[in-house]
């Protein structure tokens, strides 16, 4: 049954109105947009090159109860639902089918739980990632996950997408601190899985399956987060590099040397020279690569010591440690502005995210800046060296047709250059609309086969986020 067909014979003129009026039965009238103009401000995510179309309406539920009417409508109505967060997703996973209900969860935003004994906490899915951050600091404990987009991104939109962040090459990424998940169904029923123990394996582990299915599988409306003891502060060290790929026999002289750092970031010299013209920082216009190692270890001078000397052998220019907390937060910042300062070189960027085996870093590098000069663009790279996790950064003119076909060609280059080299399409940001096609070459026919499979299991009536994914 297509998702947009209408119980007892209605037709979509009337759908609409019914719609709204049976929404209405169980969510208060401000919870629910329906101005065109309001409603299409919520219609994409950050992504470039990915289709949305027009909602019918945006439901703001503040409680469980509320999410599991709207899905209760949903399938009554056969309307599609594409569950939404912050909406700061690079996919179009969270763009707007025709015709569906957005529902947004930001207004479910507690933190109902900290507990410092089980180090876990219970969240609802609204809660920013930089709020809940802060909140179990407070009480002396560590939430690693950190997207670039933390003091806006949501742990229902972290979890959706299996997000990541710099932090990744020593704490891992969002699926390791997932222990349990609330999900409402497509049918409005609500599935608990996983646990609030330490461990444990009964049965398939479905909070695993949820995390990074992208909403297409049923709508997460609390969480239960490992936690961990916060760490102390981190010291930082700068190496210049007079190629990405002396930068990258760094990163794989430090992970073969069995240290473990906190963060090992690389910025390439495009992505240098805008941080300079956005922030001023004072970064060396010269350097081919920018290598950003950082320890939050007792031992973290000895540890950065170490890593500064792997680097030097590597061929560095120059190793600059930070002296105190500030000057590694400085650093540090360099970094964290690096995706803005792309954005602000063209007037649009696509962000790629293919992540390679460390081994072949450096033929990812290399790869990208031959695939720059191809098609005559401005490509700029920062990475999760540590995770071989690299973010490309197309930058082009929209209104320049020719420019923004090679901006799509390139993009696609870049994605398959990452699976020759034993790679993977997505490493943090999701498939969503964006690589759906390049999903299915990743996986395969029978790969692909056993995903629709478990999709029609959860979501029989294709509902939950429809072309999302395949």
């Amino acid at each position: 049954m297509d998702v947009m067909d209408v119980k007892d014979g209605a037709g979509e003129d009337d759908l609409s109105p019914r719609l709204y009026a049976s929404l209405l039965a169980g969510l208060p009238a401000e919870a629910l947009l329906t101005d065109p103009e309001v409603t299409a401000s919520y219609a994409t995510d950050m992504a470039a090159f990915c289709a949305a179309g027009t909602p019918a309406v945006v439901a703001l539920p503040r409680t469980v109860e509320q999410v599991q009417h709207v899905m209760r409508t949903a399938t009554a109505l056969r309307v599609p639902v594409v569950p939404q967060g912050a909406r700061t997703g690079l996919s179009g996973a969270a763009n707007a089918s025709d015709g569906c209900i957005l529902l947004s969860l930001v207004k479910m935003d507690r933190i109902l739980e900290i507990n410092t004994v089980d180090r876990t906490a219970v969240v609802e899915p609204g809660v920013v990632n930089a709020v809940l951050s802060r909140a179990v600091a407070e009480r002396g404990l560590f939430y690693p996950p950190d997207p670039s987009s933390w003091e806006q991104c949501t742990i229902g939109g972290n979890i959706g997408t299996a997000s990541g962040g710099l932090c990744c090459v020593k704490y891992g990424v969002t699926a390791e601190y997932v222990l349990g998940l609330d999900v409402v169904l497509a049918d409005g029923r609500l599935l608990r899985t996983g646990r609030r123990t330490a461990k444990g394996v009964a049965g398939y582990d479905l909070t695993r399956l949820f995390v990074g299915s992208e909403g297409s599988l049923g709508v997460v409306v609390q969480a239960v987060l490992a936690l961990r003891p916060a760490p102390p502060r981190q010291l930082a060290l700068a190496a210049e590099f007079p190629s990405a790929a002396a930068a990258c026999e760094a990163v794989c002289a430090v992970m073969e040397a069995g240290l473990t750092p906190s963060l090992l970031e690389l910025m390439d010299r495009t992505t240098v020279r805008a941080v300079n013209a956005l922030g001023k920082m004072g970064l060396p216009d010269t350097t081919e690569a920018l290598l950003l190692a950082a320890f939050d270890t007792p031992h973290a001078p000895e540890d950065l010591a170490a890593v500064g000397e792997l680097c030097a052998a590597a061929g560095a220019t120059a190793v600059v440690p930070a002296e105190d907390e500030a000057e590694s937060e400085l650093l540090l910042q360099a970094r964290r502005m690096s995706l803005t300062a792309l954005d602000a070189l063209r007037p649009a960027t696509m962000i790629d995210d293919v992540c390679v085996p460390r081994s072949r870093l450096a033929e990812m590098l290399d790869g990208t800046a031959a695939i720059a000069r191809a098609y005559d663009l401005l490509i700029g790279v920062c990475a999760h060296a540590g995770d071989g996790n690299t973010h490309p950064v197309v930058c082009f003119d929209p209104a320049d047709e020719d420019e923004t076909r090679r901006a799509r060609e390139s993009f696609d280059e870049i994605m398959a250059l990452g699976l020759a080299l034993g790679g993977t399409i997505t490493g943090e940001h999701g498939v969503g609309v964006l690589k759906k096609e390049w999903l299915a070459r990743e996986l395969g026919p029978v790969g692909m086969e056993m995903q629709r499979a478990v999709k029609q299991a959860f979501d029989p009536l294709g509902l939950l986020n429809p072309g999302k994914l395949f």
